[in-house]
């Protein structure tokens, strides 16, 4: 799978651009502050439904717009296909595909991404919601439906929390709150998919993690995953990974027993305590935990290896050939020996898309179609017009636009 063309209107610090990418690397280059990962970010969108840099979607939004429009022509073989997606600052997004209308979660079905960028060694170094937030964003890529069971799980807790804090501010007792049971049923229900989903992943992950780390940082340091489970006693709060080894019965029975124990701290504190909102993926090398351990090095090297690991799950399952691989910035970050490394695993798909403040920090194994990114403007000298030719396949008409650098105070992050 390749992206062939991209245009945005009113995404970020882009009123309007074009830029056509090439099967094999594509390389972005400019200042920082331009509006480099901006065209990342907007790719990848259509896979994870959401942006690495930002939890909600109104920053992605140009400062004076009211939405952001993205479209990608996307290419498979002989096949063609146009994704469109409207991102509003208020309001639900809408999401097109070929000019028909569908849900924005199903996105994910005609869209496979693999995002690498410096805030990726939050994924190691961060709360626990840099790590659930990783793991469930692949498991949108992996099985689009469970878009719908995580928003659905997360309204659940929102609904609870709420109920849970009006009880304690009127001083209702657990035995007098008969309306929390039915939130109960809903947590357990869609909790349980959850965790289970996210359990199965990590076992999947595993292998190709330990050969993805071994290949970067050039040893093998017995790296591994799992989840520590608040419906198995784990308690973030209390920067607790402990769990309780001799948890038995199914998912939604421990989570029933969890939430029963945990009903009186529940009212107590107004918040819901037990649930895969709580859960924490832990890391580790050598049998250590990852967070707190590792050196700076053997974190950018997890953090790698779980982006690694990723693009092996989606390549092996994926009928859309290769994910689309994007080395957002992470070059600057690394030593010469890694920088090398990376760039020979990754070469080989079909298309990887590369951004960089400076064009040495490529190895020239990327180097090949490079367009320069200044101000909003794109400056690619194989398209200067940026004429779309492909015939049948051209982009709507309305997704072109004059082509002029962003205002002064443009959101232009990166």
């Amino acid at each position: 799978m390749i992206v062939e063309q991209l245009s945005l209107v009113d995404f970020r610090n882009y009123a309007a651009a074009d830029v056509s990418l090439q099967a094999g690397p594509n390389v972005f280059v400019g200042r920082n502050g331009q509006g480099k990962t901006n065209l990342a970010e907007a790719i990848a969108y259509f896979a994870t439904l959401g942006s690495h840099r930002v939890s909600t979607d109104a920053p992605m939004v140009r400062r004076g717009a009211d939405a952001a429009i993205v479209r990608a022509r996307l290419a498979h073989g002989t096949r063609r296909i146009v994704l469109e997606v409207q991102v509003n600052k208020q309001g639900s997004n809408k999401a097109r595909v070929n000019g028909s209308t569908i849900r924005p979660a199903e996105l994910p079905r005609y869209a496979q991404v693999v995002l690498f960028a410096p805030e990726d060694l939050q994924i190691v170094r961060g709360d626990p919601s840099a790590r659930r937030r990783f793991m469930d964003q692949l498991l949108i890529q992996r099985a689009p439906r469970m878009a719908g069971v995580l928003g659905d799980y997360d309204r659940v807790v929102r609904q609870r929390n709420a109920l849970l804090k009006s009880a304690k501010a009127r001083g209702i007792r657990g035995d007098q709150l008969s309306t929390l049971e039915v939130w109960d049923d809903k947590l357990v229900t869609l909790g349980a998919q959850v965790i289970d989903a996210r359990a199965r992943l990590a076992d999947e992950l595993a292998a190709p993690l330990a050969g993805a780390y071994t290949a970067i940082a050039g040893a093998d340091h017995h790296s591994g995953l799992d989840w520590a489970l608040s419906v198995d006693g784990a308690d973030p709060d209390e920067d607790d990974t402990e769990v309780d080894a001799a948890a038995a019965g199914t998912t939604v029975d421990r989570f029933r027993a969890a939430l029963a124990a945990k009903r009186a701290t529940e009212l107590e504190r107004g918040i819901t305590l037990v649930g895969p909102h709580r859960d924490d993926l832990i890391l580790r090398l050598r049998g250590l935990p990852v967070k707190g351990y590792a050196s700076h090095g053997e974190s950018w090297s997890v953090a790698l290896g779980l982006r690694l690991a990723s693009a092996e799950l989606l390549r092996a399952e994926s009928q859309l050939g290769d994910p689309i691989v994007i080395l957002d910035d992470v070059f600057a970050e690394l030593d010469a020996d890694r920088r090398v490394r990376l760039a020979s695993l990754v070469a080989d798909y079909e298309q990887v898309i590369v951004t960089a403040a400076v064009e040495p920090d490529i190895p020239d194994a990327l180097r090949a179609h490079v367009v320069r990114v200044e101000a909003g403007t794109i400056i690619d000298p194989e398209h200067p017009a940026d004429k779309d030719d492909a015939g049948d396949t051209a982009m709507p008409d309305e997704a072109t636009g004059p082509r002029h650098p962003a205002p002064e105070g443009a959101d232009d992050e990166r």
